[in-house]
């Protein structure tokens, strides 16, 4: 069981370091609305934690540490900048309002992923707490 803990609370690391990969973006986004050709940037990293739970749900067992890695190891956010045409004269195509929409959702996941984290260390303290008994 704590094993499983261990590996849920590494996967949460994961998609935190994804959502703060994709809040720098959209930061960056923003302080540059009115920079002359900037073109905007996002974050994609949802496929590659989909593609880890798909990999791990094999059930196998290690008799070594260094035998089997976790495909969740490599993990890297994928910064892509988008070159798309721009519907301003200036050449950015950074819309404001889009941008904070996706901050307030970001954000949003942010949180969310944050609390499991808590979850996760709150079962592990119940398993010290209670195992003492």
């Amino acid at each position: 069981m704590i094993n499983r803990i261990y590996n849920n609370i590494d996967f949460y690391k994961k998609a935190l370091d994804g959502t703060w990969e994709r809040h720098k973006a959209i930061s960056n986004n923003i302080a540059n609305d009115n920079t002359p050709n900037y073109k905007r940037k996002f974050v994609t990293f949802e496929e590659q934690l989909k593609q880890s739970i798909e990999d791990n749900r094999i059930s196998l067992t290690k008799t070594h540490v260094n035998h089997i890695s976790h495909r969740t190891s490599s993990f890297n956010p994928i910064v892509i900048e988008d070159k798309s045409t721009s519907y301003r004269l200036d050449g950015n195509n950074v819309n404001i309002d889009t941008e904070t929409a996706d901050l307030a959702k970001n954000t949003i996941m942010y949180d969310a992923l944050t609390k499991q984290v808590i979850g996760e260390f709150e079962k592990i303290k119940n398993v010290i707490t209670e195992g003492s008994k």
